[in-house]
């Protein structure tokens, strides 16, 4: 499913030019779960695609008028239908994470892959979401085996107090049963 180069087989793909290599030294050994609807709390469209290839029309929305310039990506992205989109190699380093830490080291986005669900923090997730979160992470595991369930987190860990992602709305129970089945 994931091929050398780090590309999933079977899902669309839409290159993003936010990512960069990886630090020399760095291995991949954290998956991070994150949210993202735009504008916030709609479903569907292209916005997300959009914000993640550099082509938002900020003019679209007053919301999107906050996000000029930003220049961010995702490895992934499940949308409501549990339908997988790749913008970033998984070799390379997505920027998704911003200033995070997780087990007392820094820079998050170096050795981490980021997978966004189309979603809210308070929007429950759909059923097909958490079936293809669970492939999906099971793939990257089998790819990346630094990657233990103890290092599969929320952006709201890797950064407290600035991001709340994937929120009290995602059932990490049925995640982690649903990974351990799979």
């Amino acid at each position: 499913m994931i091929d050398q180069q780090g590309w999933l087989t079977n899902a669309r793909r839409c290159v993003s030019p936010h990512y960069n290599e990886r630090p020399n030294n760095a291995q991949v050994s954290l998956l991070v779960i994150h949210n993202i609807s735009l504008p916030p709390g709609k479903f569907g469209g292209a916005y997300i695609d959009d914000l993640f290839l550099g082509q938002l029309d900020c003019c679209a929305d007053p919301y999107f008028a906050q996000l000029r310039g930003l220049q961010v990506s995702a490895h992934c992205l499940i949308n409501r239908l549990g339908e997988i989109t790749q913008y970033v190699s998984f070799n390379n380093r997505a920027w998704h994470a911003g200033i995070s830490q997780f087990d007392g080291i820094d820079n998050c986005n170096d050795y981490s892959i980021g997978i966004e669900l189309e979603g809210g923090d308070d929007t429950p997730y759909c059923h097909a979401q958490y079936l293809s979160l669970a492939m999906l992470s099971k793939h990257i595991q089998y790819a990346y085996p630094l990657i233990s369930m103890e290092r599969i987190t929320g952006h709201s860990d890797i950064a407290p107090g600035r991001k709340t992602d994937p929120g009290p709305a995602f059932d990490w129970v049925n995640y982690f049963d649903r990974l351990q089945k799979n």
